[in-house]
């Protein structure tokens, strides 16, 4: 054999070892999906730490040079778009305007109680930030992770011990509030680099409300509407079939963003109106619910992009004396967030979420507020509007943008951790309150289900 056919290169190799997992897990997917509640986002994270460049140094995303951050931004923006796009369209029909009063309370107000909140606590642990630099971190971590958040919204688990209504809600919050970090981000940012007060102010109302989030929001709706429409008007005269209505979950999710990013409107929340409004009369959910080919391509996707998340890690970050950077400190972190990020807000509010009956589910949809994807995807967009940091930062801004990856990347590390195993633990606590009242009841009945939380 010619050793010249070899085309050994890391992109290859990264080839067969993304392609490689997705394959193995897939063989056993049912016993670690159904039956240990442990999803890819946990074993892909762990997979892309093991090939990663502090593992065996096969796929690394932060060698790539300059554009490395560019790359990752984009792999995170599909999965985004993709994702947000299949939410719109899995929620029941016109369900964004029944459910609006819910939804106000859910989206805006809690991601800014989080994110004063958890600003609040990096401004206490990391000194040498100041108020403004640690909002826009928290900027980061305030959109809840569509994908992550999965766990409790679709299969077994959440069939069986989670009520119809809070798996609903939390999705709509999940892919609702990930167009809406862009306005915490900007402001954070605007009051960063303007000069002025009364500038970065205006900026942000102009630019990171009317036009991104706004425009973003109508865009998405009006194309999503006008496709509704002519796919409508297609079946009917039995010009088009059902793969082509599956077609639309990867087309129209990628036309939209592709014409939102253009004009530089939220292409996340644009993808998420969209999916809301081609399934508004519930047409396309009935050509569509049968089939499985939008899960696939989430499940491929997912697995890819935590394999990547897991070897963009930047480990050599977390001990960082030079930019107060430690450890014990981002521990101290994760725990504040878990704890102080939504479940106080929503403790308060949930009387006025008709979908939350009780305290218990108030706490349970507080602590299913995962960080992942989006986190990752909004610390890449700051630091396309941040300066390059010199060593050591000559300011504010640069230090700023030495710190955000790091910072941001640990806590969606604790994240995916705490919340990607925490199903596992509640159906440990399910099985375990099953057969003491099984005991209680002098029953020998295995089929015992959980009822609701309250």
């Amino acid at each position: 054999m010619d050793l010249d056919l070899l085309q050994v290169s890391p992109a290859r190799i990264s080839y067969i070892c993304l392609g490689g997992f997705t394959v193995l897990f897939s063989l056993v997917s049912l016993l670690i999906k159904e039956k240990l509640y442990v999803n890819e986002v946990v074993l892909g994270t762990a997979f892309g730490i093991i090939i990663g460049p502090f593992g065996a140094n096969i796929f690394a995303p932060h060698s790539w040079g300059p554009s490395s951050n560019t790359i990752t931004s984009e792999v995170m923006r599909i999965v985004l778009v993709i994702g947000l796009f299949a939410a719109g369209v899995e929620l029941p029909p016109a369900y964004m305007k029944r459910h609006a009063k819910s939804l106000l309370v859910m989206v805006v107000p809690t991601m800014a109680f989080g994110w004063v909140v958890v600003a609040a606590v990096m401004y206490v642990l990391f000194p040498k930030l100041d108020y403004i630099s640690a909002l826009c971190i928290a900027a980061c971590l305030t959109p809840t992770d569509p994908v992550t958040c999965a766990a409790i919204t679709h299969g077994k688990f959440a069939h069986q011990h989670v009520r119809e209504d809070i798996r609903h809600i939390l999705l709509a919050e999940a892919a609702a509030n990930d167009g809406l970090a862009y306005p915490f981000l900007a402001i954070s940012i605007y009051l960063t680099m303007e000069t002025s007060v009364q500038t970065a102010i205006g900026k942000w109302f102009l630019v990171g409300w009317l036009y991104q989030v706004i425009l973003g929001t109508v865009l998405g709706a009006v194309l999503g509407f006008l496709f509704s429409k002519l796919m409508k008007k297609s079946f009917d005269r039995g010009f088009i079939d059902r793969k082509s209505y599956i077609a639309q979950y990867l087309a129209l999710s990628i036309f939209t963003m592709g014409v939102a990013s253009t004009i530089g409107a939220d292409d996340l929340l644009a993808a998420f109106a969209a999916g809301c409004a081609i399934s508004w009369d519930g047409h396309f959910h009935e050509q569509t619910e049968h089939e499985d080919f939008s899960s696939v391509i989430d499940y491929v996707l997912n697995c890819c992009c935590f394999i990547y998340i897991g070897a963009w890690l930047p480990f050599n970050a977390y001990d960082f004396p030079e930019y107060d950077i430690s450890p014990w400190k981002l521990v101290l972190l994760v725990i504040a967030i878990m704890i102080f990020r939504r479940i106080p807000f929503l403790l308060a509010v949930y009387k006025f979420v008709p979908e939350i009956a009780c305290w218990r589910e108030a706490l349970f949809s507080g602590h299913f507020g995962p960080m992942g994807v989006s986190a990752v995807f909004v610390s890449t967009l700051a630091l396309t509007r941040l300066p390059t940091p010199e060593n050591p930062p000559a300011n504010q801004a640069q230090y700023l943008a030495a710190t955000i990856q790091p910072i941001v990347s640990f806590v969606v590390l604790g994240s995916i951790i705490v919340h990607g195993l925490s199903i596992p633990f509640f159906n440990g606590l399910v099985v375990s309150r099953s057969r003491t009242t099984s005991l209680s009841k002098t029953s020998t009945d295995d089929s015992y289900v959980m009822g609701p939380v309250c």
